[in-house]
Parts: C-alpha cells; sequence; structure tokens
C-alpha cells in the first residue's frame, strides 16, 4: 500500500469541503447547487481514495455519514421489513446486487416488480411491491 502524496492528502480533503458545501444547499437550503451526477461523481472518488490510502478515512469523513440533518417536522415510520437502498446504482450490475439483496431479505423466489420514482428531496421514500399473479 502506497502512502498518500501531498496532492492526494489535498485532493481529499478539497472533495470533503465540496461536499460538506454541496450536502448544505441539499439538505438544509433545500437548493442543490450541482447535479445530482456531479455530486455522486465527487462522491466516489472520495470514497475510492479513501480506500486507497486508508490512513486518510476518517469517522467525520462525509462518506462515513448520509446526508445532513433532515426536516424535522415529519414523523419517523417504522417499517415492518427495513428499507433497503439503492445506494446510487449506475449499472445493471449494481441494479441486480440490489435486487439480489431485497430477494435474499425477502427470501423470494417468484419475480419482483419494482416501481421507482424521483425523489423531489432528500428523504427516504417506500416502495410498495407486491407478487405479481
Amino acid at each position: 500500500m502506497s502512502k498518500a502524496t501531498p496532492e492526494v492528502i489535498q485532493r481529499v480533503e478539497e472533495l470533503r469541503s465540496l461536499i460538506e458545501e454541496h450536502n448544505y444547499h441539499y439538505y438544509v437550503l433545500d437548493d442543490p447547487s450541482i447535479p445530482d451526477a456531479e455530486y455522486d461523481r465527487l462522491f466516489r472518488e472520495l470514497q475510492a481514495l479513501e480506500a486507497e490510502y486508508p490512513e486518510l478515512a476518517s469517522e467525520d469523513s462525509p462518506s462515513r455519514r448520509v446526508g445532513s440533518s433532515a426536516e424535522t417536522s415529519f414523523e419517523e415510520v417504522v417499517h415492518r421489513i427495513p428499507m433497503l437502498s439503492l445506494d446510487n446504482a449506475f449499472s445493471e450490475d449494481e441494479l441486480r446486487d440490489f435486487d439480489r439483496r431485497v430477494r435474499e431479505r425477502l427470501d423470494a423466489v417468484e419475480d419482483i416488480e419494482y416501481v421507482c420514482e424521483p425523489s423531489s428531496m432528500a428523504l427516504r421514500s417506500a416502495c410498495i411491491m407486491s407478487r405479481a399473479g
């Protein structure tokens, strides 16, 4: 494993700062400052650098937590079956991995039909799945 260069350390700090700023705009101001795809690119770059240089990983990194403070006027909902995350799936392989996790959790052997809709806010939304047939 190679040691992080000053340039890598600087890039990690820059990425953390950028992501924190974008999180604030997205979660607190409800006014995203960049497209989701660009945010995800920055986030994945940070994750890759932290994986390649574990000495740079820290518990306060934006890669170690989800978003920012959410609106507090909503009631918390406890789901009968825990919700799973797509985890920023961008490829068919990542979607298949999500489907595998769902099937394992539900012990499902039959087809599962998914309905996906874009989220207008940075809060989770539940999908309702029903058995086909």
